[in-house]
């Protein structure tokens, strides 16, 4: 029998039928879960919340961005977006009718304004400044094959770069000269590798401010032992050995070379201070091009010189002042020289405990301290048209935040700019009237803005949503935990599952790094954390982390505890943020696992072998085993050589402790690592076959020290799957 419905009934029940649909589809999207490939990839991918792109000053007052990777947008002082000033189909057309390859997107990551019209930027190691007004390419450096470490300069129109082991540049007319002509492979020339990477290197090239010049790093690495690494991709697998000098044992030798443009003659910096094995940093430039300063660094890192050198001859000039510390000294920064600024530089220093600024003039005599307190200077940003005022970003506010501040040049008078909780990066205008401020906290996933000098918000351009509105990632929470001294503040964070029950007991994974130069714990999204973090949250496990003493960004007492130490002080701290589990009802105090990378690796395994009784399951990457077998630069600054503190090397080694393992943990290790060693993880498992302890292991035979895109999904799945057997 059929029942007749009217179009009124029909209406009220297909209504019905919506809602109950709508309320189903709601409660399943609000339920949805990470995968592990989202975890890993899906953080700067999809994840990543809303934000402008490649914001650059522009003229006094303005602004650029990037907008879809294809247009570069004028944005105004208000925060309006005003025009296109150009966009990839006319910058690709240009390039085709020049024979040269078109870009897939603008590269919004490396693209610089030279004035209004002129736009640099680098694509496929080749490097390109655009006049926006005629659409002409004003001058294309087009690198040969096989040419690394490009350094162009906007003066001459010229650029740098290395083949192989030598430097060469192309002039203006496209002709390669040839700047050292080395022979032995074992002698390098401008390669942004030497020492390491350490002392904020990045480079090996440095142009002269006019283009006279170029000052370049010449590194004899002659009797520096070879460190066998394998390429098994091969047939036969093949050795390619590397240089690597383990602390105590005979270090490179750098020095500084200057080559003349005008005479084609390269003089080398007169250094004779310390031994040959000292390092060469903060490398500057004068305004002029008269002179050159360099900061001499002895090799055991605790003295610093800062001379001034001819740059026409490399005679020696003077030494301007001299740093000491007992334990290191660590410059990290150029002089910082300003317009108007007459013979006077700023210097980056943790002379007073802090990083703060200092002002000098090119004699040698301090000025005065320009920035004092118990917090560090991030980034000098620079002075307003007048030289009243400089900015700076810095943790004034918080040590798990970062503030853009307004200084008096004069009186030292210190204003924040920035009044919202969080991490903010800032880009000033030219003139230092307008900052572009990007910032996130725990809350909020990004905001992008325009303020003033002044710290008014002259407008809010973009508030992000929560990309993660639909998923169940569990509650974060933040808070402090007093360290082993009893006295200090040590910075945490906690995440619990989703639909978590303080009834229950749940699993606990330590995820620690505890090395210097690293923070894990910030007021900015997700609180600092990885994605995968996460994940293993949603997967029912608790997440902890603590910046125990030895991180960064807390002053040089916090960070230098560790010297020749390491491990030992972090170790009691974390051991703080175990009595803090152990007090929480819901913590399963016999499931407590550990995983790290790098210096994580290093803390993960010697907080299981020396708590045996809370570690049950631990993961440790690229783990140094014992310091004897790190490199020179790192490992004698936090632990001197090994016959300066051979108690120190005893006591924090882990290779003669493989008895004392008892949880279950596993070793992972890049074969092709060149920053710690294979020999680490490999000799450590000689200890514990000596000693009858089991071990896992895994290797991965093409990577390095850090496993990236697809690897990393596959790394990630294995550390997930490891606790997953023996924690969960």
């Amino acid at each position: 029998m059929f029942h007749k419905i009217t179009i009124s009934k029909m209406k009220k029940i297909t209504g019905s039928v919506a809602l109950i649909l709508f309320v189903s589809l709601t409660v399943i999207s609000q339920n949805k879960k990470l995968n592990v490939e989202e975890a890993v990839l899906g953080r700067w991918r999809q994840f990543y919340p809303e934000h402008l792109s490649g914001v650059h000053a522009y003229g006094e007052n303005d602004f650029t961005h990037v907008k879809d990777y294809n247009e570069v947008i004028l944005m105004n002082n208000s925060g309006k977006d005003v025009k296109v000033l150009i966009d990839l189909k006319q910058i690709n057309e240009v390039l085709k009718s020049e024979g040269l390859n078109e870009l897939k997107y603008f590269p919004y990551w490396n693209y610089k304004w030279i004035d209004t019209k002129q736009l640099a930027f680098n694509s496929d190691g080749n490097y390109y400044v655009y006049n926006i007004e005629t659409n002409i390419i004003n001058l294309k450096s087009i690198m040969p094959n096989g040419s690394e470490h490009n350094s162009p300069c906007v003066s001459n129109e010229m650029t740098a770069y290395t083949i192989k082991n030598n430097l060469y540049f192309v002039d203006s007319k496209g002709k390669e000269v040839a700047v050292t002509e080395d022979e032995n492979p074992e002698i390098v020339n401008g390669n942004s590798y030497t020492h390491r990477q350490e002392f904020g290197i990045d480079n090996g090239i440095f142009w002269s401010t006019k283009g006279t010049y170029i000052a370049f790093y010449r590194k004899d690495e002659t009797m520096v032992t070879d460190y066998p690494l394998v390429d098994i991709t091969t047939r036969i697998a093949e050795l390619k050995n590397t240089k690597y000098p383990m602390t105590g044992e005979k270090s490179e030798e750098v020095t500084l070379g200057i080559y003349n443009l005008l005479t084609g003659k390269t003089v080398f910096a007169k250094v004779n201070d310390f031994t040959s094995e000292r390092y060469l940093t903060s490398i500057t430039w004068g305004p002029e091009e008269k002179y050159i300063y360099i900061g001499v660094l002895n090799r055991g890192q605790d003295h610093l010189k800062l001379n001034k050198y001819d740059a026409a001859t490399g005679k020696f000039i003077k030494t301007l002042f001299e740093e000491t510390n007992k334990r290191y000294v660590e410059p990290e920064h150029q002089l910082i020289f300003t317009d108007g600024l007459t013979d006077q530089f700023i210097w980056y220093s943790e002379r007073d405990g802090y990083n703060h600024l200092y002002l000098y003039n090119t004699e040698g005599k301090l000025i005065k301290q320009l920035t004092k307190g118990n917090w560090i200077v991030s980034d000098f940003l620079g002075f307003d048209a007048n030289l009243k005022n400089f900015y700076i970003t810095s943790t004034k506010e918080s040590p798990v935040e970062n503030h853009l501040y307004k200084v008096n040049f004069i009186t030292g008078d210190i204003k924040k700019l920035t009044n919202e909780k969080g991490v903010h990066s800032v880009v000033p205008s030219n003139s230092k009237q307008y900052f572009f401020d990007s910032y996130s906290n725990q809350n909020e996933p990004n905001n992008n803005r325009i303020i003033d000098n002044k710290g008014k918000v002259v407008k809010d351009i973009l508030k992000a949503k929560n990309p993660f509105v639909d998923y169940e990632l569990g509650d974060m929470k933040t808070g402090t935990l007093k360290a082993a001294d009893g006295k200090t503040d040590l910075y945490y964070r906690l995440i619990t599952p989703p639909n978590f029950d303080p009834s229950k007991k749940y699993p606990v994974v330590v995820y620690v790094y505890g090395g210097p130069h690293a923070q894990l714990v910030t007021n900015s999204w997700l609180g600092g954390a990885g994605l995968w973090i996460y994940y293993m949250a949603q997967e029912g496990y608790i997440m902890f982390t603590l910046d125990n003493r030895g991180s960064a960004n807390r002053g040089f007492e916090f960070e230098s505890i560790i010297h020749r130490q390491c491990g030992q002080e972090e170790m009691k701290d974390q051991m703080k943020g175990i009595d803090f589990l152990k007090s929480l009802p819901y913590v399963d105090t016999e499931r407590i696992g550990v995983h790290g990378w790098s210096y994580g690796g290093f803390m993960t395994t010697s907080l299981m072998i020396n708590f045996p009784e809370i570690f049950k399951v631990g993961v440790a990457g690229g783990t140094v085993t014992d310091w004897k077998y790190y490199e020179v630069m790192y490992g004698e600054r936090y632990m001197d050589t090994p016959d300066e503190n051979p108690e120190g090397f005893e006591k924090t080694s882990l290779l003669d402790k493989a008895d004392k393992l008892q949880g279950r943990l596993m070793m992972i290790h890049g074969y092709q690592d060149p920053v710690v060693v294979p020999q680490n993880s490999i000799d450590f498992i000689r200890s514990c076959i000596k000693e009858g302890t089991d071990i896992d292991f895994f290797l991965y035979p093409e990577s390095e020290h850090n496993m990236r895109g697809h690897t990393r999904v596959h790394l990630m799945k294995k550390v997930t799957r490891y606790f997953d057997d023996y924690l969960k």
